[in-house]
């Protein structure tokens, strides 16, 4: 007899936690369509060639390959002529981004542009399995691309979208952290840092949270840098920058001094995004300019964002993305820009269960029709039709058993509402009710006992 259990690295709930995390992904869902995006979805797994646009590297050591029985055996058979040893067709998508690029250049004159989607499906990395770091986990992504161009006003719907989406989750006040690429590198450009430099140094400041600033500057100032001391010094004071309100996000960034006519530009689009923000009525405690957020990814190009709960910071980023030039260079010669970001919420609803911030919620099931005699079986199915026919989730007890039994049932599978109509309450025309969340029975006309369980429901 084989032992059953999970693979590492997967998140596998029970009920209760499983509607909760369902609730988090319609959460999620209805305010990206409340924004205008629209709903995609491509293959879990691409063509290799696709995939990996870029041969070695991390990312390709983390890919899960995609192979059918049959192709094994043909490999091992010699069947195909020594193409055994190439990678295999097919791999599983390790994130969103690079299917939605392919999907882009693929579709190109089939899309309204500017483009705007959204996309909440599982992605899989082969990391190593540890707590709270997943092989298989739910990625929730909007990007809006543009043909061409894209104005720098959809940077500023995105910060809206994400403090409309936590706002509606509910777990607690967090920060949107803003800060422009072309700020960034052109400030470098003020301290002679030039071309690749920029993209090293990027990625070490991003990882100021990790480190710290004595680790990061040791290493600025180290062999594999060389920056002059007064260098760094600058570069640390500089990423230090963060504001608290608007008024002092618009201070902080005229207090930064003259720049590079990049640094001027990235300065510029930074003050229109939060102009657009207080426009678009976005609270200003909801974000603050944080110019050590730099998003190692090398693409991005202009605005980044980072949200983090102020609670928890050691949560880390909960949110995060940023724009991008061109999206899909390596399928179409058409320019792409865009900008997006992604909520990775399988890691993120771990965390908050693990923080005791988001509990299991009860069951999706309204209510129980019980049965307590084989002859009621008619008057209990037609019961719990009515009841769904007004809009309630509806379980129907289909074998008589003993009432506390079915109350048991109900208390343990989180069913909030028992519906009993036994021969003395369909003699009088009435229905009882236990309400096990609140300890109560009262008693319902039959004609009535839908719209009573509906406002109980809300209550």
């Amino acid at each position: 007899m084989i032992k059953p259990r999970t693979p590492p690295g997967v998140m596998e709930l029970l009920p209760h936690d499983q509607i909760a995390f369902q609730r988090m992904l319609d959460t999620i869902r209805l305010t990206f369509e409340r924004f205008g995006f629209l709903p995609v979805e491509t293959p879990v797994f691409e063509l290799s060639d696709v995939l990996l646009t870029k041969s070695g590297g991390e990312t390709e050591r983390q890919v899960y390959f995609v192979q059918s029985t049959g192709a094994l055996e043909k490999a091992a058979a010699g069947a195909d002529g020594g193409a055994g040893q190439a990678l295999p067709e097919l791999a599983l998508r390790f994130d969103l981004t690079v299917p939605l690029a392919r999907y882009v250049a693929e579709h190109e004159h089939e899309l309204a542009f500017p483009f705007r989607r959204y996309q909440m499906q599982r992605v899989y990395r082969g990391e190593r399995a540890q707590r709270g770091r997943f092989r298989e986990f739910y990625q929730c992504d909007i990007d809006v691309i543009g043909k061409d161009a894209l104005s720098p006003r959809y940077d500023a719907e995105i910060p809206a979208v994400i403090a409309s989406v936590f706002e509606a989750l509910a777990i607690g006040e967090f920060t949107i952290w803003l800060n422009h690429r072309k700020l960034l590198r052109g400030f470098f450009e003020g301290q002679g840092i030039e071309g690749e430099r920029q993209l090293a140094v990027l990625r070490e400041l991003d990882k100021l949270d990790k480190r710290g600033e004595d680790a990061v500057r040791a290493t600025l100032v180290g062999e594999g840098f060389g920056l002059a001391a007064d260098v760094a010094d600058r570069l640390l004071a500089f990423s230090r920058v963060r504001s608290a309100g608007h008024d002092d996000a618009l201070a902080k960034l005229d207090a930064l001094g003259a720049g590079t006519p990049l640094f001027e530009e990235g300065r510029d689009e930074l003050r229109e995004l939060l102009g657009r923000l207080k426009a678009m009525g976005v609270a200003e405690s909801r974000y603050a300019i944080n110019l050590s957020i730099a998003r190692g990814l090398d693409y991005y190009t202009g605005m980044v964002y980072e949200t983090t709960l102020d609670a928890y910071p050691q949560i880390g980023s909960i949110c995060s993305g940023g724009r991008y030039d061109n999206l899909a260079s390596h399928y179409t010669k058409s320019k792409l820009p865009g900008v997006g970001i992604s909520i990775g919420l399988t890691r993120l609803f771990f965390q908050l269960r693990d923080a005791g911030l988001i509990a299991g919620a009860d069951s999706s099931v309204d209510a129980l029709v019980t049965l307590l005699d084989d002859a009621d079986l008619d008057n209990a199915l037609a019961l719990s039709q009515q009841l769904r026919a007004a809009g309630l989730n509806v379980e129907t007890q289909l074998e008589p058993r003993k009432l506390a039994r079915q109350l048991q049932y109900a208390d343990r599978a989180g069913i909030r509402f028992v519906v009993i109509r036994g021969e003395n309450e369909a003699a009088r025309g009435v229905v009882a009710v236990k309400d096990l969340r609140r300890g109560e029975q009262f008693e319902v006309a039959d004609a009535e006992l839908a719209q009573r369980l509906l406002a109980e429901r809300e209550q």
